[in-house]
């Protein structure tokens, strides 16, 4: 835009009364488009949000959060200057303060323990720009090989997965418009009425043309309402659970062969394999009833069509991904990919989950999702960045394994970009206590988050009201979010800051861009010829065509709506690969002394580590977390429906209040985890990581439920008093 059409654009709105912002909510990966109408008649602004009808993705709809998705955005609690803290208080200090206390900061630690001595901890909500931005400031500025993000808790195991069996990890292999043509739809350790509210039409309409809903889950939820068939599966063991449905397809012959033949490796094995599953032991090890098991292989098998999703239910285990490919094998036993209504779905949990793992924010990858092991790989980004291929340093560690490399004082210092890794973390106790160890932690963001308030120095950064950039949604579609705001106070554009630092280290070269589009327009180039291919991706394009879908090679392709067509895959020889899969079992086991599993998730008015939600009056109408309980465990152990309770794992132990529900097993809890301190679950998580994606083990642990009045007996009424 040039500079006299931006001047004019600035008197329109100073002169206006009222001012229309077309933007999108932040959130969950649905990424819906709305208008924000700014009233300036009043001595004080006032806001109303409208979904914008012709957004193809959410067809005119918003769910809660992204009706006051900008509160946050413009509320008091806003960051606006540099924070610097001096004897245990922030001060407000200059950007010039700011950027020479940190690059003297950062040149000292080098100086003395090496380039790896820093490191930088990203997440799945930048956009994708500013995550491209993120991987190659880590690899150029600071250069270091310490680097990873908050998706590594969201969609690692699915990936993973995704890319043995397929050779490729988009979130959905077809476009959300077609599961309307699903005959049959699992929805696997997924709560979409929750957490994606506005997806749940499409699932309705299928059903509304007569297909059947299988909703796999520990507990009855939103999403399990809208089901024919509700599998209450014992929290991790999907993997088994599939082994079952598998064992009753291959019997009942309901595979693909002549798919399988063509298009499959590895299926004489599998088919093999499912023959020996004992139905009887599957019943027994995973709580859902051998009739139901049998029902919902033949819905499946039997149907035409049809769509599997799994989500985090499924992944966040330390064999997340072996229970991935269990659902993947269960898609392409029956050939149920490629075609109008058939596919696979990892359902994404944050804004841009999909495309944040796709540009070099993972420690493992570079733009395009490529490895950082390839030597191919590493040279053709080394061209694009114009440096040595042998410079860029190789792959570091997991996210949660860099707090543990900070306790063995390998990492001395830590930048943090919109992420709250004190409470996303598993074993939360441990990564504060790493926190606490750092020669010193930076954190850029818009609100002060519990990691914030663990910073040496604090950089004010931008919202999606004030910066531009593009987002890939779950279904793979490359969407433009337009800046609609000024920013507020000092605070300055994520990217920018970036830049700034890189000019401050001696790298100032190589981070010369003038806007969002610049860096883009780079992503493009290095993702060329990558799985995750963009170069035919342009900012014209997206709006015109309202989004594209990758991989898009060239500026001539139409994108890709649908992958696999004609069963081509995304390995060497065009074949997609299927495996035997061991039944999984959780890596802590319950026992007289932690007789129950606990499971985590989220709740509809909160989200994430809930630092955006919790300050919105609007959406905070769950101000605490709770302990839901069925009525049967919870009478055994003496608790009241509304009252306190304890609950206790191996790592820690909180109070929350109880809340029966029928609906969950009785050898289950259930926590949402979107609180804070002695309020945060993660306290009591198990750290356990699956050895090929490094997700930790979030969805199910042993834990100890008690009443205070048997807490007492144990810790005596001055240490009770102390833990409430």
């Amino acid at each position: 835009m040039s500079d006299f059409l931006k001047g004019f654009r600035e008197r329109e709105y100073q002169q206006s009364k009222e001012y229309l912002h077309e933007t999108q909510c932040p959130f969950c990966s649905m990424q819906c488009k709305m208008n924000l109408y700014e009233d300036r008649s009043k001595q004080k602004s006032r806001y109303k949000v409208t979904p914008l009808k012709s957004d193809p993705v959410s067809e005119g709809r918003l769910c809660p959060k992204g009706i006051f998705s900008y509160k946050h955005a413009l509320s008091s609690g806003r960051l606006r200057t540099p924070m610097l803290k001096v004897d245990d208080s922030f001060v407000p200090v200059s950007w010039e303060k700011a950027y020479h206390w940190l690059s003297q900061k950062i040149i000292s630690v080098q100086e003395q323990y090496g380039k790896n001595a820093m490191s930088v901890y990203g997440s799945g909500a930048l956009t994708n720009e500013k995550a491209y931005l993120l991987g190659k400031f880590s690899r150029v500025a600071l250069e270091t090989k310490y680097i990873d993000y908050n998706g590594r808790f969201c969609m690692s195991s699915a990936a993973g997965a995704s890319n043995q069996a397929l050779g490729v990890d988009r979130g959905l292999t077809n476009p959300l418009s077609e599961i309307e043509d699903a005959e049959c739809i699992v929805l696997a350790g997924t709560n979409v009425a929750e957490c994606q509210p506005t997806m749940m039409p499409y699932f309705r309409r299928a059903k509304a043309n007569g297909g059947k809903i299988i909703v796999i889950d520990p507990r009855e939820t939103l999403t399990s309402k809208i089901a024919d068939l509700h599998l209450k599966v014992k929290p991790g063991m999907d993997a088994a659970l599939v082994n079952g449905m598998l064992k009753v397809i291959v019997d009942e012959d309901y595979v693909n062969h002549s798919f399988m033949q063509v298009s499959v490796e590895g299926g004489a094995e599998l088919l093999a394999f499912a023959r020996t599953i004992d139905l009887n032991e599957v019943e027994r090890i995973t709580g859902v009833a051998k009739s139901q098991i049998i029902e919902a292989a033949r819905i499946y098998g039997r149907a035409t069509t049809g769509m599997v999703f799994t989500a985090r239910g499924v992944e966040q285990h330390a064999g997340g991904v072996n229970n991935v490919r269990n659902f993947i094998n269960l898609v392409l036993l029956t050939g149920k990919i490629g075609k109008q209504g058939c596919g696979y779905g990892t359902i994404t949990g944050q804004g841009n989950g999909q495309g944040g793992r796709e540009h070099g924010q993972k420690t493992d990858q570079l733009a395009g999702y490529r490895s950082i092991d390839n030597a191919e790989h590493r040279n053709h980004i080394a061209k694009v960045w114009g440096i040595d291929e042998a410079s860029i340093p190789g792959k570091g560690v997991s996210a949660y394994e860099m707090f543990e490399k900070i306790l063995e004082r390998e990492i001395r210092g830590m930048i943090v970009l919109g992420s709250n890794p004190v409470v996303s973390n598993p074993n939360t106790n441990l990564v504060k206590s790493a926190m606490g160890k750092l020669d010193f932690l930076v954190v850029i963001d818009t609100l002060m988050s519990e990691t914030a308030e663990l910073a040496d120095l604090i950089l004010p950064g931008s919202t999606h009201l004030e910066e531009e950039g593009t987002m890939t949604n779950l279904e793979g579609r490359v969407i433009l979010r337009k800046a609609t705001r000024k920013l507020p106070g000092e605070a300055r554009l994520d990217w920018q800051i970036l830049c700034e630092i890189s000019e401050l280290l001696g790298k100032g070269q190589f981070f010369s861009y003038q806007s969002s589009e610049e860096i883009f327009e780079e992503l493009r180039r290095a993702s060329q010829g990558g799985i995750a291919d963009y170069a035919g991706i342009t900012y014209g394009r997206i709006e015109e065509e309202k989004g594209v879908y990758w991989p898009c090679p060239s500026e001539s392709h139409p994108g890709t709506p649908r992958m696999f067509e004609g069963g081509n895959f995304y390995h060497e020889n065009g074949k997609a690969r299927v495996t035997p899969i061991a039944n999984q079992f959780p890596k802590e086991k319950t026992d007289e002394a932690f007789p129950l599993t606990l499971t985590t998730g989220r709740i509809l008015h909160h989200y994430q580590t809930g630092v955006q939600t919790r300050i919105t009056a609007e959406l905070n109408k769950t101000s605490e977390p709770f302990l839901e309980i069925h009525p049967v465990t919870a009478s055994k152990i003496g608790l009241v429906d509304k009252e306190k309770a304890r609950i206790c794992s191996r790592r820690g132990e909180m109070i929350l209040r109880v809340k029966f529900s029928k609906g969950i097993r009785e050898d289950c809890v259930f926590v949402p985890f979107h609180w804070e301190g002695k309020q945060s679950i993660n306290q009591l998580t198990l750290p356990e990581l699956d050895p090929q994606s490094r997700m930790p083990e979030f969805k199910a642990c042993a834990v100890r439920v008690t009443t205070l009045e048997a807490e007492k007996e144990v810790l005596g009424t001055a240490e009770l008093v102390k833990h409430v």
